[in-house]
C-alpha cells in the first residue's frame, strides 16, 4: 500500500538537486476510467507530464471502472489522485449512497471539464425519448462508476423505477457500444467529455443511424433532491456521427481529487505543472482546453485541498 509518508518525503526532496536523489523515484497512481471514454486517456496525458516534469515522480494512469472506484482507491491509500464527478465525490465525502458507513475524506484540486450525460439508442430501438425506455434493455454503465449513479439519479426524475421499469445491464460505454450493435440492449447511459471515443464509433458504424435521447428536463428534480450539483447543457448537432440534432442533456463537472493529507508542496507541483503543460494536454483530449483558472470558482461540491487555496489564489482566483 502506498504511503503519504513517502509522498511527504518526495514533497521535502523534491527542491533538492543531489546526484542519490537522481536514483529515486516515487510511483503515484491516477485513477481514471475506462479504455472507451476521456478520463483514461486524458488521465494517462496527465501521468506522462508529471513524469517528464515533477522530479523524482513516476505517475501512471489506471483503468478502474470510474469515479466511484477512484474515490474508494483515494481512501484505501491504493491511489494519490483520482478523476471523479461532483456527485460521486460529495457522497464519498458525507459517506453516503455507495460510501455509506465509509465516508473518504477527499479534497479538490482543480476542476477539470464538464461531463454530459449521455442517453444513446439508435434508430429502429423503438427508443425517441426518455419515457420510451420503459420496458426496454439498457446499460447504465459500469460497477464503479459515477456514470451508474447518475443514469439512476436521471432514470428517476423521468419517472422511471431502475428497478422494475427497465432490464438494466452493467457495462462501460466500449461494452455498451458493442451491446447496442449487436442489438443485445436498446439504449445505454454514459456519462463523459466530448466527443467520447466509443460514442464517435457508435454514429460513425455502417448501417447504424445515431439516437441522441433529450433529458435536460431532468435536472430540476435532481438538484431538487440532491442538491445544486446538475445544470442543463446540450451536446451540438454532429458532435457525434449522424447526430442530426442538438441534444439537451444534464451536466456535471469533473473534479481531479486528492486524500486530504496529500502534502502541500506536491500538490501544489502537481497542479503547477497541469496548468503549464495544458497546451501538451489539449493534444491528447481537446477536453483539456477547459482546465482554466477561470472555471474552478463555484465548480467543486467539496472542500479544497490547501495548495489549490494558494495555487489559484496566486492567479486571483478566491475559491469558495
Amino acid at each position: 500500500m502506498r504511503t503519504f509518508a513517502r509522498m511527504a518525503a518526495l514533497a521535502a526532496s523534491v527542491a533538492i538537486a543531489a546526484p542519490a536523489f537522481a536514483q529515486q523515484t516515487t510511483k503515484l497512481s491516477i485513477g481514471t476510467g475506462g479504455t472507451g471514454g476521456v478520463y483514461y486517456p486524458l488521465g494517462g496525458g496527465i501521468a506522462n507530464v508529471l513524469t517528464k516534469n515533477v522530479p523524482g515522480l513516476q505517475a501512471t494512469a489506471e483503468v478502474t471502472g470510474g469515479s466511484v472506484d477512484n474515490l474508494k482507491l483515494l481512501g484505501a491509500g491504493k491511489a494519490e489522485l483520482g478523476m471523479t464527478m461532483a456527485d460521486a465525490a460529495l457522497d464519498s465525502l458525507k459517506g453516503e449512497d455507495k460510501f455509506t458507513g465509509s465516508p473518504v475524506p477527499v479534497r479538490t484540486l482543480m476542476s477539470l471539464y464538464p461531463n454530459r450525460m449521455h442517453v444513446v439508442s439508435i434508430e429502429g430501438s423503438g427508443v425517441e425519448k426518455m419515457a420510451d425506455l420503459k420496458g426496454k434493455r439498457i446499460s447504465t454503465g459500469s460497477p464503479g462508476s459515477a456514470t451508474e449513479v447518475m443514469a439512476f439519479r436521471v432514470l428517476d426524475a423521468a419517472g422511471l423505477d431502475k428497478d422494475k421499469d427497465v432490464k438494466r445491464e452493467r457495462l462501460g460505454v466500449a461494452e455498451s457500444v458493442n451491446a447496442v450493435k449487436d442489438k443485445k440492449i436498446d439504449a445505454f447511459f454514459w456519462v463523459g467529455g466530448l466527443p467520447t471515443a466509443a460514442v464517435t464509433d457508435l454514429g460513425a458504424t455502417p448501417g447504424v443511424k445515431i439516437r441522441m435521447i433529450d433529458h435536460a428536463d431532468a435536472t430540476a428534480k435532481m438538484n431538487a433532491k440532491y442538491g445544486p450539483l446538475y445544470s442543463e447543457d446540450v451536446i451540438k448537432t454532429g458532435t457525434y456521427p449522424g447526430q442530426a440534432k442538438d441534444n439537451k442533456v444534464v451536466t456535471v463537472w469533473n473534479l481531479l481529487v486528492v486524500h486530504e493529507k496529500m502534502p502541500d508542496k506536491l500538490a501544489y507541483d502537481i497542479l503547477k505543472t497541469i496548468f503549464d503543460k495544458k497546451a501538451e494536454l489539449v493534444t491528447v483530449h481537446k477536453e483539456a482546453e477547459n482546465f482554466d483558472v477561470k472555471n474552478q470558482a463555484g465548480r467543486s461540491s467539496i472542500p479544497w485541498h490547501p495548495a489549490a487555496i494558494k495555487f489559484f489564489g496566486e492567479k486571483g482566483v478566491k475559491l469558495n
